[in-house]
């Protein structure tokens, strides 16, 4: 079970948990992106066991998404270590395969995580002959910090489906990432502007800053592309639900499942604030 004071971050460890809290966000005007927590799988049985998973959750999301027609809808976002691609990366695009198929054939939208830079190719290979096949219906995350991202994200202005932007969370070679913070800032704009001038749509902001978010407005105001914001549950939740009233589509992403200590670990340690909400939780609990 999971404590109090790591429920703000993760939704449960199951899938009910999960499509209980996509509900209440609904009902708050956020969608929901929903990720079963796990990486790093190097052991085939794993990897497909956390696949069929997926492709159950698709089912109860499409089921769900189809009696709620009204609010935003859920989706799921997958990370490719976990499904294959560090054991090899014919059996992460196979994976993967199986994954979008059913997310295609339920309606249900699929997000591809992006990891350490290692796996850029293999993932940008496998994303792209997806979304060109099935028209869409796929989106892929780009990160900011990496130098090569703006060549990337060129490389995807024709192909359908959404890309998401963040500005990049892994510790990666100076000879090929920006280490400083406004370098990173300053790449993230740039890749925004590049996204709405020349794609159709589909451009997702995955950020908790509030001056990249309003640089988004003033884009979007500027050339018309359509874009959505996307943040982190236990994140800046007040400024989610502000965000999605003033009309803007806001999507949380929402973790679950068993393997959910290393994540809560990760999100305490990179924001002072929330090392004080589970300071506090601990001192109150």
């Amino acid at each position: 079970m999971i404590p109090p004071v790591a429920s703000r971050f993760v939704a449960g460890e199951t899938p009910s948990a999960a499509l209980d809290h996509a509900s209440q966000n609904r009902e708050d005007g956020v969608g929901t992106i929903l990720n079963l927590l796990g990486e790093h799988h190097d052991e085939p049985e794993v990897a497909s066991g956390d696949v069929e998973a997926y492709r159950d959750m698709i089912d109860k999301v499409a089921t769900a998404n189809e009696t709620s027609p009204s609010g935003p809808e859920t989706c799921i976002s997958v990370k490719p270590s976990q499904i294959g691609l560090e054991i090899s990366d014919g059996e992460f695009a196979a994976n993967l395969r199986r994954i979008v198929e059913r997310g295609d054939e339920r309606g249900v939208f699929v997000w591809v995580d992006m990891e350490n830079y290692e796996t850029t190719d293999a993932t940008l290979d496998a994303y792209e002959e997806l979304a060109r096949e099935h028209d869409g219906g796929v989106g892929l995350c780009l990160q900011a910090n990496l130098k090569r991202t703006r060549e990337d994200l060129e490389r995807l202005s024709d192909v359908p489906g959404k890309v998401r932007l963040v500005k990049g969370a892994y510790d990666e070679p100076k000879s090929i990432a920006h280490k400083d913070k406004s370098r990173v800032d300053e790449a993230y704009r740039t890749l925004l502007e590049d996204a709405f001038e020349h794609r159709d749509g589909g451009i997702a902001v995955g950020s908790h800053d509030p001056a990249m978010i309003e640089y988004a407005r003033q884009l979007h105001e500027e050339y018309g592309t359509p874009y959505e914001v996307q943040m982190l549950m236990g994140v800046r939740g007040d400024a989610q639900r502000e965000l999605a009233a003033e009309g803007v589509d806001v999507y949380q992403y929402v973790p679950y499942g068993s393997r959910w200590l290393l994540y809560f670990y990760r999100r305490v340690r990179e924001r002072k604030e929330n090392l004080l909400f589970a300071a506090r939780a601990v001192v109150q609990g």
